[in-house]
């Protein structure tokens, strides 16, 4: 079955950089636009940024444009984000996530509804 691990997560001060990473397993991951959501307690799961299949196109959430970046590689089946200016608002659990469909334009829409394989998440928080 498919499986997503997020790593990497932890406790780091307001300013400073962090890059979590999410290793996938069970589908031909070449084929499939990958993304990274947060959620944080009392809120939503909001997008925060998508790579598509073939690390073609990036796109990112408004409020972590310029400090986060998203990256793929396909011969180990992983992605990462590398998150730099840290702000205690980026405290969250970040989830990577896989597209139902394979070969999936982002230009569409990166709503939550488009992935169809999650993983377990990983936490960061950010202090100030």
């Amino acid at each position: 079955q498919v499986q997503l691990a997020e790593s990497g997560g932890g406790l780091v001060p307001a300013g400073s950089s962090l890059k979590i990473s999410c290793l996938v397993s069970g589908l031909n991951f070449e084929q499939y636009g990958m993304a990274w959501f947060r959620q944080s307690p009392g809120k939503e799961r909001e997008f925060v940024a998508a790579v598509s299949w073939n690390a073609g196109v990036t796109y990112y959430a408004d409020s972590v444009k310029g400090r986060f970046t998203i990256a793929r590689i396909n011969a180990k089946k992983m992605i990462y984000l590398q998150m730099n200016s840290l702000k205690p608002e980026d405290t969250a659990i970040y989830y990577c996530a896989a597209t139902s469909t394979p070969y999936y334009s982002f230009v569409y829409s990166r709503d939550a509804h488009v992935f169809g394989s999650w993983g377990q998440g990983t936490q960061v928080t950010v202090t100030s």
